[in-house]
């Protein structure tokens, strides 16, 4: 038997041995919720931003034929030549914005992947990120895991939560480099017109700044095209374009993003892709192709589904008594809950616990969310009007 004391004692405490800035940073505040839910039948989840449709046939099929031919080998690095082709068509055919596929255009483990790349890529140490909030949770901490600085920007509901000039003008410092952009916003579902960009791309330039334009939900806007910030006259060799096929597409577990941009920028991304993970699994590669070759009827009709459940869901909200800015693109609800005197976090966890609805507190997204919760309305309508229902139980209660 091997005495312990021989080899040594055992650490006290692995703690020790992390990086500081990844062992304070908070976990997930989504995903807490969606643990919470994971397996329970009675509760009606509007928590993870999931569509609720299944991948088309098709595209499945073009997966399954693949591996039946043997295509399981590496990619080339930036993906698959005849995908990166398709996606520049398809950016150049819907949002006015050209690429050359062989050297700006780089295929990703999601569009997750390529946010974590550009701004790796991107920060030196100290640099401050200038960040419109609320906002998809995981760009601050990507932001101190690379060494860098995020400064938030708060936008607000009586603005329908666009970027205003002004409060970006006030967020910048000798050390502001790069603005990361989000729109339509996760979690609001607040859009960007070509008049709201047209100021911001002012004090970019003037201000020397590179974008990061997170444009996952490009194709979900209701009522009004979606503009691309690169689409503006000199930004786009300041900006990263990123998206993917995740929300449009419904193809969340592929993990198939790509990111777009000078080929300075993209190089430098690319080599860490490299280092890391390689290539995207050529399986969703070649689903992905599909998708943007014959699935573009089925992304249409998609996203019509969602404009109507966006339509009963902010009415809903606003019977309840909540008031509700209408959202106009992604399938996010963002409701106030102020009036019911309870915090974010105090309301998320007693309509979990009471009324068995999960939605996600409105503080988890930064500036400007507390008061607020966010709901999906990517589900079923029978779940959302049943959702409502408890809701409104439980908000007479309070």
């Amino acid at each position: 038997m091997i005495n312990q004391e021989e080899i040594g004692s055992k650490p006290k405490s692995m703690q020790g041995y992390l990086s500081p800035l990844v062992r304070d940073i908070p976990p997930s505040g989504i995903r807490r919720f969606f643990d919470l839910v994971s397996g329970s039948k009675d509760i009606i989840s509007l928590g993870v931003g999931e569509p609720d449709f299944v991948t088309p046939w098709h595209v499945r099929e073009a997966c399954v034929y693949s591996l039946e031919r043997g295509r399981t080998n590496y990619t080339p690095n930036a993906g698959l030549p005849e995908l990166r082709e398709a996606i520049a068509e398809y950016l150049y055919t819907n949002f006015a914005v050209k690429y050359e596929p062989s050297n700006e255009v780089v295929v990703t483990v999601g569009g997750s992947e390529a946010i974590d790349l550009a701004l790796r890529a991107l920060i030196a140490p100290g640099d401050e990120i200038l960040i419109p909030e609320p906002c998809y949770i995981a760009y601050s901490p990507i932001v101190t895991i690379g060494g860098g600085v995020p400064v938030g920007i708060e936008t607000f509901a009586k603005d329908s939560f666009k970027l205003k000039p002004e409060a970006l003008r006030a967020s910048l410092t000798p050390k502001s480099k790069v603005l990361v952009l989000s729109y339509p916003s996760n979690p609001t579902g607040g859009i960007m017109t070509y008049e709201d960009w047209e100021p911001i791309a002012r004090i970019v330039e003037e201000n020397d700044l590179i974008v990061i334009a997170d444009e996952i939900y490009a194709e979900l806007t209701y009522g009004s095209k979606h503009v691309s910030f690169a689409s503006l006259p000199g930004m786009r060799d300041r900006t990263i374009l990123v998206s993917g096929f995740a929300k449009a597409f419904a193809m969340t577990g592929w993990r198939v993003g790509y990111m777009c941009g000078h080929p300075d920028l993209i190089s430098a991304m690319l080599k860490i892709h490299q280092y890391t993970v390689m290539c995207a699994p050529i399986m969703g590669q070649i689903a992905a192709l599909e998708a943007l070759r014959n699935g573009l009827e089925e992304k249409d009709r998609m996203i019509e589904s969602y404009n109507q459940r966006r339509r009963l869901v902010v009415q809903g909200f606003r019977q309840i008594g909540l008031d509700c800015h209408e959202p106009q693109g992604a399938f996010y609800a963002f409701p106030s809950i102020a009036s019911t005197g309870l915090s974010s976090e105090e309301f998320a966890q007693r309509l979990l616990t009471e009324a068995k609805v999960a939605a996600v507190p409105g503080q988890v997204f930064g500036n400007g969310g507390e008061g607020f919760v966010r709901c999906s309305y990517a589900t079923s309508v029978s779940q959302l009007n049943e959702a409502l229902d408890r809701i409104g139980s439980f908000v007479k209660k309070l």
